[in-house]
């Protein structure tokens, strides 16, 4: 088994973006968390909880088309049971997203039920929209607003300053930066956010990286490597050899007959999050888990 891999990225205006949030939510009426539906609970902030105690909330798990659609419904049924609002959608091709707003007004009819009884019927709803980098909060506001309002890119840390972006007469979305914490207390958190993508890959050890995705696919999704690398036998081989075993099947060989490890991790990397391994979740429920990173 391959150590795991370090990740500590807290740029300085991740601290900024904190203050930010807390500052900005007297001006909303609601907060929607984007998460990543390959890695729910690994890509929700823990310290979202303090900051916006007292507001109602729904959770979006976003790319649910590269998550395990099995896997996503055990987790909306979580949600379900936690009392906690939350749909399944894939903000780049708008499946889901239609039944976003009706959810927002169905979770704040009491508050909106108020406004009527005091003549505030039509007041513009306020909502916040939070969530790590690159879990596809732009991408879910140019969905909702029908154009490219905010800066959507696929790699993390892209909108830096809050945006209000109007979807008509009576709703506004606030577009939060992305923000990390300061510290993964559970290093497998911060491994499962490089493997998705919310951390700068230039901050890792890029082989590393993909030892631990072929460990972690072999133990939940041996079929995936074998069909995509043509692979046999993977039991009992650890993150070195497997990447070995995929550069050798490419042909990324150097003098001498060595295997270019670097160049392989860097395709199985990029293999995984352009979805070619297929449909992939590396978390479930903690009560019913069997998805672990290994």
């Amino acid at each position: 088994m391959s150590e795991s891999v370090a990740v500590q990225w807290f740029p300085g205006h991740m601290a900024k973006t904190r203050r930010l949030i807390t500052d900005s939510l007297k001006q909303v009426d609601l907060v929607v968390e984007l998460t990543d539906a390959r890695i729910p609970q690994s890509s929700r902030n823990p310290e979202l909880d303090q900051w916006v105690s007292g507001k109602p909330r729904i959770l979006l798990l976003n790319k649910s088309d590269q998550a395990d659609p099995e896997a996503t419904r055990r987790w909306l049924e979580h949600y379900r049971r936690e009392g906690i609002p939350a749909l399944s959608c894939d903000c780049k091709s708008g499946a889901g997203v239609d039944r976003f707003l009706p959810m927002v007004r169905q979770t704040l009819a009491g508050l909106l039920a108020r406004r009527e009884e005091k003549g505030m019927a039509g007041r513009m709803i306020r909502i916040m929209v939070v969530g790590v980098p690159n879990v596809g909060k732009s991408s879910f506001i140019n969905r909702m607003a029908g154009s490219r309002r905010a800066k959507a890119e696929d790699r993390p840390g892209v909108t830096r300053g809050k945006q209000w972006v109007s979807l008509g007469k009576d709703v506004e979305l606030l577009d939060m930066p992305g923000v990390l914490w300061p510290k993964f207390d559970d290093p497998l958190v911060g491994e499962k956010l490089a493997f998705t993508g919310a951390v700068k890959d230039d901050v890792l050890d890029i082989e590393l990286l993909a030892m631990r995705l072929l460990e972690n696919l072999a133990g939940n999704y041996p079929g995936r490597l074998e069909e995509r690398y043509k692979l046999a036998g993977l039991d009992g081989l650890d993150g070195l050899a497997l990447l070995e075993a995929v550069g050798r099947k490419r042909g990324m060989l150097i003098s001498g007959g060595e295997i270019n490890t670097e160049r392989a991790a860097i395709m199985v990397v990029d293999e995984y999050r352009s979805g070619k391994l297929g449909r992939i979740t590396f978390e479930l429920p903690r009560e019913e888990s069997s998805h672990e990173s290994v």
